[in-house]
């Protein structure tokens, strides 16, 4: 069973730059896709970006596409977030997960997909 671990985060202003990390534990992290996903406080969960196992495809939500930009190393277990020019609207806790997808490789956009979740890190973006 795969257990993902993030870090990254914290407060930086709009404009500013941040990157997420989420670390996976196992060895079979190659077989997971794997997605972010954020919730801010009152609304529901919503995709952000997401990754295929083999790392070639990926995906975005309209409103973070052209600024963020998801990526992997399956050497190293891990998933990242690079957010560029970040909005006040960005603010939120950004979740990683994870889905056991050794068959197909696609990127999954919808949260009930995912298996695993980490454990979530607040992003806030002051104006």
């Amino acid at each position: 069973q795969v257990q993902l671990v993030q870090s990254g985060g914290g407060l930086v202003q709009a404009g500013g730059s941040l990157r997420l990390s989420c670390a996976a534990s196992g060895r079979t992290f190659s077989g997971y896709a794997m997605g972010w996903f954020r919730q801010a406080p009152g609304k529901e969960r919503e995709f952000v970006a997401a990754v295929s196992r083999s790392g070639d495809n990926t995906y975005y939500a309209d409103s973070v596409k052209g600024r963020f930009t998801i990526s992997r190393d399956n050497a190293k277990n891990t998933v990242y977030l690079q957010m560029n020019s970040l909005k006040p609207e960005d603010t939120a806790v950004y979740y990683c997960a994870a889905k056991w997808s050794p068959f197909i490789n696609r990127a999954l956009p919808t949260p009930r997909e995912y298996d695993l979740w980490g454990q979530g890190t607040q992003v806030t973006v002051s104006s």
